[in-house]
């Protein structure tokens, strides 16, 4: 910031507690303050924090995403020029990834093989919904993931906002809708429809 900014603008650090520091301070992980900070603040800077020991406690990264609704992560791939690369031109690589941060699989919705709940679960499959393809339905773990129409079309749109802005070629969607045609396939169906619908001045071609 000195750097750039020289005397107009500095940082002025506020401390929250998160993971172990909180605890022993404050009797809790992850305490409201914390919470109440990064949505007063809007940016800050977070570093590694584990997963507490013990049933019924989720991962804090994953309650910081659903607290302040972080649906995007949002990573820039680029190659740095001495670092190795299994591609033949890493130079070449420039892209940003959005990827979906609080549905489908980071609900965190299942439930551990050998539990009530997945026998439970295994049996509505079942009988209720006639779901007979399971390879190893004795020993299995299960897990839910939901796709939503406006959790899709608002991780598209953050993306296609991106590109333009940043003035990039094109946005690609990622998915899996050949074997898993409702959510995976729902998420392109929902994108696509999203960018013609809302950015119409922009070009869109589903392959």
């Amino acid at each position: 910031v000195t750097k750039e900014y020289g005397a107009t603008r500095k940082i002025s650090w506020v401390e929250v507690l998160a993971w172990q520091k909180a605890f022993e301070k404050k009797g809790t992980w992850l305490p409201a303050q914390t919470i109440e900070a990064f949505d007063k603040y809007h940016i800050s800077m977070k570093g590694p924090l584990g997963t507490p020991v013990g049933e019924g406690i989720r991962s804090l990264n994953v309650v910081l995403r659903r607290e302040l609704d972080l649906f995007v992560c949002q990573r820039p791939v680029r190659w740095f020029t001495g670092v190795g690369s299994p591609i033949r031109h890493p130079e070449w690589v420039d892209m940003v990834v959005f990827r979906e941060n609080t549905e489908d699989i980071y609900s965190g919705i299942e439930w551990a093989e050998g539990t009530p709940e997945v026998a439970k679960f295994a049996d509505f499959l079942q009988k209720e919904m006639g779901v007979t393809m399971v390879r190893f339905p004795e020993t299995s773990a299960y897990g839910v993931k939901p796709v939503s129409v406006e959790g899709s079309e608002r991780l598209v749109r953050a993306a296609v906002r991106y590109a333009i802005d940043h003035h990039l070629p094109s946005v690609t969607l990622v998915h899996k809708g050949n074997i898993m045609k409702y959510t995976e396939g729902g998420f392109k169906k929902w994108g696509y429809a999203l960018a013609e619908r809302e950015f119409p001045e922009a070009v869109f071609t589903m392959t």
